[in-house]
């Protein structure tokens, strides 16, 4: 029997003030994109690693936030850098993948069990999308069915190249110019045999209409909506296992009802009952097996030279094990933080581990310093940008103590590019940093433009110390790769 229906539909007043302050959360977590303005050498300052500074919106919710966070790239010149790609060969790859065959024997093929989850988040930034694909891809896993995936439509604003460049009304890059693994089509481990997952249009023909069951969120989320989050994954986990059809869609009710329709929603990634989901996830194949995209590694390693460190005597030899790599958000950040801080916001998914050393916790409603304490470490100044640096690597170097440790090289992910960036590196330069690079020092062809956002990730999940944002989801999806590579919680850290 299910349970009642409790606490789905709160009070009008309550309803309200969450929904606002989650309205204000999503903008917050949805406003990195991939592209960046990638043409620094026109601009007024030059910033150096050895110099010094010289889909269409799925709702009307998803729209107003488009409206809202959207951060209009600077019109590329044809002149310094080409048209977006094709990734002819990354299609070809996926709809070649060879779990598309009919003939294969259960669980795959035509007798295979599978799963298409439509209520996705759609036309937002990356960083909601890919947390809410592993999880889903999680959920499938655990189900016995085949994750069916989808390409990802760049959010309104965030497309890296302006419409008049643009190959399509809605750019669309295939999940494997991001990231490699299980959710994108990639194998499982050796001897497991759950069933690979399968592209949207495999889907159509495994799983013709006449075969599929449709199941609308609302026929399960009011009964689960403010669980914890290992107890709403399971509660979905053992309903996709009993239900007899092969192909179940599960489509998003109308957006009156739930402004978030999704199996694992933002009022779950925002608040701490998400950290029940950690253990299971961070272990599962899933996480185990999400691997870098080769177009990403491709970038990586074109731009190793920068990262080189100035003093060859000293170890490791490795320039990611002498990094410290930084997250800066400015700019359009700073009025999400401002009203973050006056929701009493707390910081956002994988984020929240009690093992991070890292813990803000807003204070009250009413206190005075309430929007200060929260400003300093959502958007802190130079100053206490350059205070945290300090102490990140210090308490790192003690921990390594007894081991050949240094670092010496910086990276900052940013989409700052003025003067306040110019004097924070200068003061991380005289306080000892030797080599200094920034998200705009990084040479990148077209299909690595795109993904520019995943390049970063890649630098800061290699990095010896990351410094990111709390409430930030690509902070949080750097976190979950560090993690599930080994990295130690002290060498993870929060403004």
């Amino acid at each position: 029997m299910r349970p009642p229906r409790t606490n789905f539909y709160l009070s009008c007043s309550r309803r309200s003030a969450v929904f606002v302050a989650a309205l204000v959360l999503f903008a917050f977590f949805t406003t990195l994109p991939f592209g960046r303005d990638e043409e620094p050498r026109y601009r007024k300052f030059r910033f150096s690693h050895h110099k010094s500074p010289e889909n269409e919106p799925a709702s009307a919710t998803s729209d107003f936030l488009s409206q809202e966070t959207a951060v209009t790239p600077t019109p590329l010149k044809q002149t310094t850098r080409p048209g977006p790609p094709t990734h002819e060969k990354l299609w070809n790859f996926e709809k070649n993948l060879p779990q598309h065959n009919l003939d294969l024997p259960f669980p795959e093929g035509k007798t295979g069990r599978y799963v298409k989850f439509s209520n996705e988040i759609r036309g937002l930034g990356w960083n909601n999308c890919f947390n809410e694909l592993l999880m889903n891809t999680h959920l499938a896993y655990m189900s016995k069915r085949a994750y069916v995936f989808s390409p990802h439509p760049f959010a309104v604003g965030h497309y890296p190249w302006p419409p008049e460049e643009r190959l399509s009304k809605q750019p669309l890059i295939p999940l494997n110019a991001l990231f490699s693994g299980p959710t994108a089509g990639g194998p499982w481990e050796e001897g497991d045999n759950a069933p690979r997952s399968v592209s949207a249009e495999w889907w159509e023909v495994v799983c013709p209409e006449s075969e599929r069951r449709t199941v609308n969120t609302n026929e399960i989320k009011p009964y689960i909506n403010t669980a914890e989050g290992d107890k709403i994954f399971e509660y979905w986990r053992n309903f996709l296992l009993d239900a007899p059809e092969r192909c179940i869609e599960v489509v998003p009710t109308d957006y009156n009802i739930d402004n978030f329709p999704q199996v694992f929603d933002l009022w779950l990634w925002g608040t701490p009952r998400i950290v029940s989901l950690w253990d299971s996830f961070s272990k599962s194949p899933t996480s185990r097996l999400l691997g870098t995209s080769p177009v990403v590694e491709s970038a990586v390693v074109r731009n190793k030279l920068l990262f080189l460190p100035r003093d060859h005597k000293a170890s490791p030899r490795d320039p990611f094990q002498r990094m410290l790599a930084m997250h800066i958000r400015r700019g359009d950040y700073r009025k999400f933080c401002q009203n973050l801080a006056t929701y009493g916001s707390t910081f956002y998914s994988w984020d929240l581990l009690p093992s991070l050393p890292d813990v803000f916790t807003p204070l009250p409603e009413g206190h005075p310093d309430r929007l200060e304490h929260a400003m300093e470490h959502c958007s802190p100044g130079v100053n206490a940008t350059l205070a945290k640096v300090r102490d990140a690597r210090a308490d790192y170097l003690h921990a390594s103590r007894g081991h050949s440790q240094t670092l010496d090289v910086l990276y900052i992910l940013t989409n700052q590019y003025d003067e306040w960036l110019g004097e924070l590196i200068e003061l991380l330069r005289n306080d000892g940093w030797s080599t200094i690079v920034t998200s705009h020092d990084l040479e990148l062809d077209s299909a690595q433009i795109e993904g520019s956002g995943a390049v970063d990730m890649d630098i800061a999940r290699q990095a010896a110390v990351f410094i990111g944002n709390g409430w930030s989801s690509f902070t949080s999806n750097i976190v979950h790769r560090r993690l599930v590579d080994g990295k130690l919680p002290i060498s993870i850290r929060f403004w």
